[in-house]
């Protein structure tokens, strides 16, 4: 190893984290926002970036991702049999287009993943009503690419893990007790990136559809 090389990863080492101490800081104080007021919140902020919001609850909720299937005209569905939507969509295959599990490395079937696949169901931490944003926290059942690959992407978030604020979904998870996580995703609509003409364009960087079932 050169001796600049060495010089450098010294300097990264070096240094120790300061230890913050969060739990006084006013800035973690919250809106009073009840339920409904989250979710109108939740919902007009996510329309107003041109992703879908659907309200479900336990007995429908499969009946309406199975709606949004037909209405987009999906061939194949990418998901999780893991996780507890991925499940229950699996029980019921019969109502849903032919379902792909992501059972293999990425080098295995970069094609088709890239190009065969319709769209992505995944799973939420949570939500934060303030900027109309999703939580994912990447795992080996729910890799990034599962989110971020598929031209659309439907997304299934529990009501009641529907915060106000990011500092309030941090607290109220623990995520400082727990660990942070080594990849978090925070999700506000589709993706979009605008050129040097400002000409908005979607789907550039990732799905160009976000679906959220609110359940």
């Amino acid at each position: 190893m050169s001796k600049a090389r060495a010089n450098i990863l010294q300097r990264l080492t070096a240094v120790e984290r300061p230890v913050v101490d969060l739990s006084a800081r006013e800035s973690l104080s919250r809106f009073d926002w009840d339920k409904a007021e989250r979710i109108r919140r939740f919902t007009e902020r996510m329309q107003a970036v041109r992703a879908e919001v659907h309200q479900a609850d336990r007995a429908n909720w499969l009946d309406t991702v199975a709606t949004i299937c037909q209405q987009k005209g999906l061939n194949n569905l990418l998901l999780s049999p893991t996780t507890e939507w991925g499940q229950a969509i699996t029980q019921n295959a019969e109502r849903f287009p032919t379902l792909k599990y992501y059972e293999r490395s990425i080098e295995d079937w970069k094609q088709e993943m890239f190009y065969e696949v319709d769209a992505g169901l995944t799973s939420t931490l949570g939500g934060i009503a303030e900027t109309g944003t999703l939580i994912l926290w990447s795992s080996p059942d729910e890799p990034r690419t599962l989110s971020l690959v598929p031209p659309i992407h439907i997304a299934i978030l529990e009501t009641d893990k529907l915060y106000s604020t990011f500092a309030e979904a941090v607290q109220e998870q623990g995520w400082l007790e727990q660990g942070l996580p080594t990849n978090a995703l925070l999700i506000s609509g589709p993706s979009r990136s605008a050129d040097i003409a400002q000409v908005l364009a979607y789907g550039v960087h990732g799905p160009k559809e976000l679906v959220v079932v609110l359940v």
